[in-house]
């Protein structure tokens, strides 16, 4: 039996970009011998002391509630929940459309947390900074890897790490192992930094 590489993506679950690559990741986990590990980290830190909209920082903040609550669950039941509550906040946010109302953020996590056979009322970590400072750890682990100039998905493999890829579809199937095959193969020169086109396409999450 083949051993399966373990592969770290760090998210944030209002991104979309980053839910469009995690759940990519899970259909390579198909056809190559990887096993995705799910890292948190957090956009309101992440420009927090950027020069960003303030309407910007503000939605961070708010987000940062699903970050709160799954970091929670984590602490209380193991990092094996992390996968299935991020996959339960982020087919409600993105595929549902839920991120469009933020005031029924609570509802989306409280149906995540169910979903997981979680108790509901985990959802008041939500408001509360007692996991902060294990999110910022994880965050700060992340960007460490890559610099401060990008966001998130971010992704390490063994010790090559990097930001995105940034797809606007999932790729499925063989394809999905063939854009990973050329990730890594890319990612894996020391003096490789950047290919880049301007995004004429908005994400779909189908």
């Amino acid at each position: 039996m083949t051993e399966k590489m373990p592969v770290d993506l760090w998210f944030d679950p209002s991104c979309p970009f980053a839910w469009i690559t995690s759940r990519w990741l899970l259909e390579v986990e198909k056809v190559r011998p990887i096993e995705p590990r799910w890292r948190q980290m957090s956009l309101y830190f992440l420009n927090e002391e950027k020069d960003v909209p303030a309407d910007y920082l503000e939605r961070a903040a708010k987000a940062m509630g699903s970050v709160r609550v799954i970091a929670a669950a984590a602490a209380k039941h193991g990092e094996q929940v992390i996968g299935q509550l991020y996959t339960g906040i982020g087919t409600r946010l993105h595929n549902q459309g839920l991120s469009k109302e933020p005031e029924r953020l609570r509802e989306v996590i409280e149906g995540a947390l169910a979903d997981a056979g979680l108790d509901t009322g985990l959802a008041d970590a939500m408001r509360s900074e007692e996991y902060d400072a294990t999110i910022r750890a994880s965050h700060d682990e992340g960007i460490g890897l890559v610099g401060q100039e990008v966001g998130t998905p971010i992704i390490r493999v063994g010790s090559n790490a990097f930001f995105g890829p940034v797809i606007t579809k999932v790729i499925r199937g063989e394809e999905a192992g063939r854009l990973w095959d050329g990730v890594l193969a890319v990612t894996s020169f020391d003096d490789f930094f950047e290919l880049k086109r301007t995004r004429t396409k908005r994400p779909t999450f189908e």
